[in-house]
């Protein structure tokens, strides 16, 4: 193992951060991208990202879109037999990225967290139209349009409420979420 005096390794931080401890297991059979359904979609699948992250290439993985792409359908690390969970390790990589300030390419999945968190924190539950129409406004407002018929229609069938439901106790998730961040910002 390579040791950096006063610099801790690429595959050190991503083991310390939560989501990827696991990364020493990998034995590199490919199971995980051979599962993975957007594994072609990824400038990197599943198997090259544990492989990069070992060589210590930090700017090819964190600046890659490949973990923005993971589905969570946990496919890989279901048939994973060292039970590692690249599911888990795609969502260190995505905090890992947002914390050391990489920019992320080639998809809309942070402004869909953003828009989905933003409902959350407001309402204390989601509230599919308001996070709907930030995701749409933050990324591409005319592609809403095109959502058009089926939003027309899951509010006639009383399916998507204009105006957001308040969940009982928001206050109490307001103060789990600052706490799990307290927790985080201190790993």
């Amino acid at each position: 193992m390579v040791v950096f005096v006063g610099m801790k390794s690429f595959v050190n931080e991503v083991a310390a951060t939560l989501g990827g401890e696991h990364i020493y297991a990998c034995i590199q059979c490919g199971i995980c991208t051979a599962s993975c359904p957007v594994a072609g979609e990824m400038e990197y699948p599943p198997r090259k990202i544990i492989a990069m992250i070992r060589a210590g290439m930090r700017d090819e993985v964190l600046s890659s879109s490949s973990m923005w792409y993971c589905l969570s359908c946990h496919l890989c690390g279901c048939r994973c037999p060292r039970k590692v969970k690249p599911t888990e390790l795609a969502h260190a990589l995505e905090s890992l990225a947002v914390q050391h300030g990489y920019k992320v390419k080639k998809t809309y999945t942070p402004a869909m967290y953003r828009s989905f968190v933003s409902s959350i924190r407001a309402n204390g539950r989601v509230h599919e139209f308001g996070m709907m129409l930030k995701f749409y406004l933050m990324t591409n407002p005319l592609a809403a349009l095109k959502m058009l018929p089926l939003g027309l229609k899951l509010f006639l069938h009383r399916r998507m409420p204009l105006i957001p439901e308040r969940a009982k106790g928001k206050e109490d998730l307001s103060r789990i979420i600052q706490k799990f961040r307290e927790v985080i910002a201190s790993q």
